[in-house]
Formats: C-alpha cells, sequence, structure tokens
C-alpha cells in the first residue's frame, strides 16, 4: 500500500509495516510517480492541490483528512469509490484549550487591557469598564457564569469539563437532547430560551446549509444582554453583520474569533477596529494530537476490510 502525506504533516513522518509512505511538497501536485497512491493524507494543502489530486490520482482507496471539518476534501471532486475520512478528535484537546483562553480573555477584559497597552495608558479600572460590568449582573469571572456551548461534539467533550472545573454551568445545544458527558443538552427549539440565561456563548458548529448564519439577529437578540461570543467552529456559522451590530450597540459586550466567514479576515473588514473583539487566524486547531497513531489504525482496518474511523464519504455515496 502506497500512502501519500504532504511536507505539512504535523510532527514525524510516521512509518507502518507494509506500507510504503512518501511525502511530497503541500504546495505542489502530487508528481507523477506517486499517482498510484491508494491512500491520501490531507493536511493544509490548498485547496486547487486537492482538487488536482482529486482529478489525477486514480488509485486512491481513501482520502484522510487530519481537519475535524476537512470541507474542501469533501468538495474537491474525488471519485465515487473513494471514501473520505476526516479528524474528529484530534483536536479536541487544543481547540478546547484555545476556546477556554479565548473565554477566559474576555472575562477578564484582555482585548481593552491590550489596546489601553498600545496607548501605554495605565487604567487599573479599565476605564470603569470591570465595575460597570460587575455592578451590573454581567459577567466577570467564570465561577458562576452560564455558558452555553452550541455544537456539543467531541470537542465540547474536553472543553466542557474545563469550563465546570473553574465554576461555570454549562449547558450544550446539538441535534438531539438529553444529558452527554454529564451535561445537559438542548435542541435549537429550544435555544431561545437557554440563550435568554446565557453570559457567555461558545460557538464549536461546523460548516453547512444547516448551521450558514445560525447566530443570526435573531438568536443574537435572544441572547443576555451583554453576553460574551466566542467562536472557534466555523465563521459562516455567525451572521457577521449582525454580530458587528451587537458589538457596537453593546448588545454582546465582547468577542473572540477564530474564524470568520471569510478567511484571511479581509483587510478593510471592521471587526479588525474593533476594542471589544479579539480575533485569532484560526489557529485553534493547528496541531492534531495522536495523528500518526490514527492514521495507522485507519490503514489497518483498511487493510483489513474493516471499518473506517470518521467516515464523511464512503464508496457509491
Amino acid at each position: 500500500m502506497k500512502v501519500v502525506i504532504p511536507s505539512s504533516y504535523p510532527g514525524e513522518v510516521p512509518s507502518f509495516d507494509g506500507v510504503d509512505v512518501v511525502v511530497v511538497p503541500h504546495r505542489e501536485p502530487v508528481p507523477e510517480e506517486h499517482l498510484d497512491a491508494e491512500v491520501l493524507v490531507a493536511w493544509r494543502q490548498p485547496t486547487p492541490i486537492i482538487e488536482d489530486a482529486a482529478r489525477r490520482m486514480g488509485r486512491l482507496k481513501l482520502v484522510q483528512g487530519l481537519a475535524a471539518g476537512p470541507d474542501n476534501v469533501v468538495a474537491a471532486g474525488f471519485a465515487d469509490d473513494v471514501t473520505i475520512t476526516s479528524g474528529v478528535g484530534l483536536h479536541n484537546v487544543t481547540v478546547a484549550e484555545h476556546a477556554l483562553a479565548l473565554s477566559l480573555a474576555l472575562v477578564r477584559f484582555l482585548p481593552l487591557a491590550m489596546e489601553r497597552q498600545r496607548e501605554r495608558k495605565w487604567d487599573h479600572y479599565l476605564g470603569g469598564a470591570v465595575a460597570e460590568r460587575g455592578d451590573d449582573g454581567r459577567v466577570v469571572s467564570l465561577r458562576g457564569a452560564r455558558v452555553t456551548v452550541w455544537g456539543f461534539g467531541s470537542i465540547a467533550s474536553a472543553l466542557a469539563p474545563l469550563l465546570a472545573a473553574l465554576g461555570a454551568e454549562v449547558t450544550g445545544v446539538a441535534r438531539s437532547a438529553g444529558e452527554r458527558h454529564g451535561f445537559p443538552v438542548v435542541t435549537e427549539d429550544d435555544i431561545d430560551g437557554v440563550l435568554a440565561e446565557t453570559d457567555l456563548l461558545i460557538m464549536i458548529l461546523p460548516s453547512g446549509e444547516a448551521t450558514a448564519k445560525a447566530l443570526n439577529a435573531d438568536r443574537l437578540a435572544a441572547l443576555k444582554d451583554g453576553a460574551l461570543l466566542v467562536n472557534v467552529g466555523r465563521g459562516t456559522t455567525v451572521d457577521e453583520e449582525a454580530s458587528l451590530a451587537a458589538l457596537q450597540s453593546g448588545r454582546l459586550a465582547a468577542a473572540a474569533l477564530d474564524v470568520t466567514a471569510v478567511e484571511p479576515l479581509p483587510a478593510e473588514s471592521p471587526l479588525w477596529e474593533q476594542p471589544n473583539v479579539l480575533i485569532t487566524p484560526h489557529i485553534a486547531s493547528d496541531r492534531p494530537q495522536g495523528a500518526s497513531e490514527f492514521l495507522g489504525e485507519q490503514l489497518r482496518a483498511l487493510a483489513a476490510g474493516e471499518p473506517l474511523r470518521n467516515v464523511l464519504r464512503g464508496p457509491g455515496e
């Protein structure tokens, strides 16, 4: 079995018994001599390179994406008999840590503190913001804060206990209601009531037609006045115009965005200029954990004809 791995592969190049692992430049088309590979690993190749592989690699059986949501791989046009799988689970720890870091940054007024730092201004009360927000009942600590995690999947399973350990009351939103990992979960049918009591909303939704602008003007209006927003899912799940208006009006106290609707975020976007917005360049999931071990399990299952994990599209679908 031949496996093509991009030069952007995280960590050392793995080796597997009976497998010919070939590393190719991730920003260049797969060389002619490796078009016979049966497996292609997708991680950080530009979309045109993935699309080129879909056209030229005629013997592929599996495309293993290492991203939790490899949208460009699914849309690249691979043949119907090629299985496409994702890296769900490989990013739980890093995205959870990033979401927690962004949440704490908002709760503790770090965007405003950094603004004051640029001004070289020692403002002990940050312009009165800390006192003002604390006095009117809005969140200034995760202890006792009501946190809603919209998109309660594998990443949330790692994040929710971290939030709870700091004293937050965590509620999940997912496609089915019940209890997951010890936390209550509601469906979107009941989300408005939950949003009305939410101090901090963390978005971990994937992209897709069903989630496009899921956080729209109506949902923002349902959100508790002065709430905080963190998005580590996909930028297309938030209506940016509506969220910008909410930030400028003060309805949203602050937001931390690791993802935006258009990436990179255009230089002319007004989001850059908002003092209550913290932006990171889609780095929450920059290092999949346990990628080689996971890939080895997938290759073993493929060789044995056993079910693969994280299948996004199987043969014939």
